[in-house]
């Protein structure tokens, strides 16, 4: 099926919608993005974009673009909360030259997929609020307004709390992990370096990285804790508190900690994968499908993955029906793994049992020094697989 000509509409002007956008129309769509913000932009901080997400942008002819303002990964470091000593160490060196890991702000590829959207023909539409959207052979896009929307296709990328994800599966209520995160940027006068640094400490961790060319550190904190606290990060917190809870960091970690003077805070629940991605010629990707937790690095990377299968399956579809079928049946089950794998992957962080943190301590160092290859080899499965050669 030929997808040239057809009317798509995506709710979402993120990460996963503009990629979509961008994929849509270099086959022809004529693709419009409804996004509720004033502008395309996003406020957040860093992200980590591994080689199975660099594929996608290589794909959309945007690879060194991306390379100018991103950081290149060298390394992704286990350390001790307990002076910041190293406990294991991934070479990120050790992946195929063409199969580069990357730290980014997620403001600044926001910007590049949007600069690329407008440049393609994609119609960007702001200040839009969408109420909900109906399947059918001509879906509507019913607005908050009562103006209604129509396209061949609409597509949510709506992220957590998206609309069209329960126009197709209705209601499903998360729960609240007993994790919470807070996430900030300081100045990086520290001169860390290119590297993935992972603090553990008992019943939490802290994730540093740099951006923009080494100007800034990207910071995130998880503590395990039963108090409640909202999901989104976009609730602002007293560093006070963060330091509080991490008072017995010591080292580089504390040194950091210090600097904070702006944190944002949020809850982590774990959503259910929904059952379903696709309506009548409406389909679901992203955190609108699988939302999921922050210890694998591969939120927004998923989502690029599946607007990059999302297209190719359209395009190669004998009609809409088995181009969105093919999608979800190439999506669902990688996205699902790997959405189960960042849930339990928190734990290995986070041992608090001294002789069994002591343990595993000591057996990642082995493997870390006799068998560095082994540590990176057990992400091949992620890293590796590029989407763009599927077929």
């Amino acid at each position: 099926m030929s997808i040239s000509g057809k009317k798509i509409t995506i709710v979402g002007g993120g990460i996963g919608g503009l990629t979509a956008a961008l994929a849509l129309q270099a086959r022809g769509a004529k693709v419009t993005i409804l996004e509720q913000a004033p502008a395309i932009t996003e406020v957040g901080a860093g992200i980590q974009v591994s080689p199975n997400g660099f594929a996608v942008m290589q794909a959309l002819g945007l690879g060194d673009a991306f390379r100018a303002i991103a950081v290149r990964g060298q390394a992704v470091e286990l350390r001790d909360y307990r002076a910041s000593n190293l406990v294991a160490r991934l070479d990120l060196g050790l992946l195929p030259e063409d199969q580069p890991y990357f730290f980014i702000h997620r403001a600044d590829l926001v910007d590049l997929l949007a600069e690329a959207a407008r440049a393609a023909g994609v119609r960007l539409r702001l200040l839009q609020h969408v109420e909900t959207v109906r399947p059918g052979v001509v879906p509507e896009i019913q607005m908050t307004n009562g103006a209604v929307m129509k396209a061949d296709l609409a597509i949510g990328a709506d992220g957590l709390h998206s609309y069209v994800r329960k126009a197709l599966n209705g209601t499903i209520a998360p729960f609240f992990t007993r994790q919470v995160a807070w996430r900030a940027t300081i100045p990086n006068d520290l001169n860390h370096p290119a590297v993935a640094r992972v603090h553990m400490a008992p019943k939490r961790h802290m994730v540093s990285y740099p951006l923009r060319g080494g100007e800034l550190i990207n910071l995130v904190m998880v503590q395990e804790r039963m108090q409640w606290a909202d999901e989104g990060w976009m609730h602002e917190d007293d560093p006070a508190n963060l330091r509080e809870a991490f008072a017995d960091f010591s080292g580089e970690a504390a040194k950091m900690l210090a600097r904070v003077d702006k944190v944002g805070l949020w809850g982590l629940f774990r959503h259910p994968v929904a059952p379903k991605w696709i309506g009548e010629n409406v389909a679901i990707l992203g955190d609108a499908a699988h939302p999921t937790l922050p210890f694998m690095a591969q939120g927004a990377v998923m989502a690029m993955e599946d607007a990059w299968v999302l297209a190719d399956a359209l395009a190669k579809a004998d009609d809409m029906t088995v181009g969105l079928e093919s999608y979800q049946s190439r999506r669902v089950e990688r996205a699902t793994k790997v959405i189960e794998t960042a849930s339990g992957n928190a734990w290995k962080y986070h041992l608090s049992f001294p002789p069994i943190r002591m343990g595993a301590h000591l057996g990642l160092r082995a493997v870390s020094k006799l068998a560095p290859k082994r540590l990176l080899q057990q992400f091949d499965w992620i890293y590796r697989h590029d989407v763009t050669k599927d077929n």
